[in-house]
């Protein structure tokens, strides 16, 4: 299983882009504005979108993708989400104002995106590989991913305050390989990042703290005007770990 890292930052500029991950060729984990990064070609393989929650940040090039490919496929993509961010999508992006319905383009019975709800420690299996859905805490409904393969496993935390029972969960992966974690903000934000529901440097260390298993840490979502001090601070208090910062472009070997 291979893991292309299309966006892994919290904002825009120079090289950055917001979070997305493309498993193999068909599944995309989150649609940022790293998909804009794909030929028609690449975009065209996608059968199935997993969304972590609703922010613009994470969902962004979702309308965009289905408008550009889905008249050369020959099924609907499929976007996994909690029914509460599928809800969000209907109201405010798929509802003919700010973008057309999609589940109803062409026709009802011939759509090119169709919408599967998602409950937490829920398991979709995708060919020889499986997506289990994890608790995330964050400002809205959301998700993380457990991402199995034969060869082994990797986990997005997508956006999450602390959150003991993700560790519970992550903790029970036998094979994890990678451990994709997002630390949003500078410890002098720590008061914006406890109520936007993020984590920052201090607390990262803290949560790292509760890991049991030995997975190579990755640190997503970093503000790109704060990218220097927060590298800076996860060295200094991210503990046993030596967690880096992932970079859009790698390519992850599950």
């Amino acid at each position: 299983m291979k893991v292309r890292v299309l966006g892994c930052s919290g904002g825009i500029g120079a090289r950055a882009r917001t979070t997305s991950f493309l498993v193999d060729s068909d599944i995309l984990l989150d649609a940022g504005t790293g998909v804009e990064d794909l030929t028609v070609e690449e975009l065209a393989a996608i059968d199935h979108v997993f969304l972590t929650h609703s922010h613009l940040d994470h969902i962004c090039a979702l309308p965009l993708l289905v408008d550009s490919v889905g008249g050369l496929r020959k099924k609907p993509i499929t976007v996994h989400a909690l029914p509460e961010t599928i809800d969000a999508l209907r109201t405010h992006i798929f509802n003919w104002v700010i973008w057309p319905d999609f589940t109803e383009i062409p026709h009802y019975d011939r759509p090119w995106m169709k919408f599967e709800p998602l409950s937490i420690d829920q398991t979709v299996h995708v060919g020889t590989r499986s997506v289990r859905s994890l608790a995330a805490t964050h400002t809205v409904p959301a998700l993380a991913f457990h991402v199995h393969s034969r060869n082994g496993s990797f986990v997005f935390s997508g956006d999450t305050g602390p959150n003991d029972e993700f560790w519970r969960q992550v903790n029970g992966v036998e094979d994890l390989r990678f451990l994709i974690i997002e630390t949003a903000f500078a410890n002098r934000d720590q008061d914006l990042a406890t109520t936007a529901r993020h984590l920052y440097p201090i607390q990262l260390g803290e949560e790292l703290a509760k890991l049991r298993r030995e997975p190579q840490v990755l640190i997503t979502h970093l503000k790109p005007s704060d990218r220097v001090t927060i590298e800076r601070e996860i060295e200094a208090w991210a503990g046993r770990f030596s967690p880096r910062v992932l970079e859009r472009g790698e390519v992850l070997e599950v």
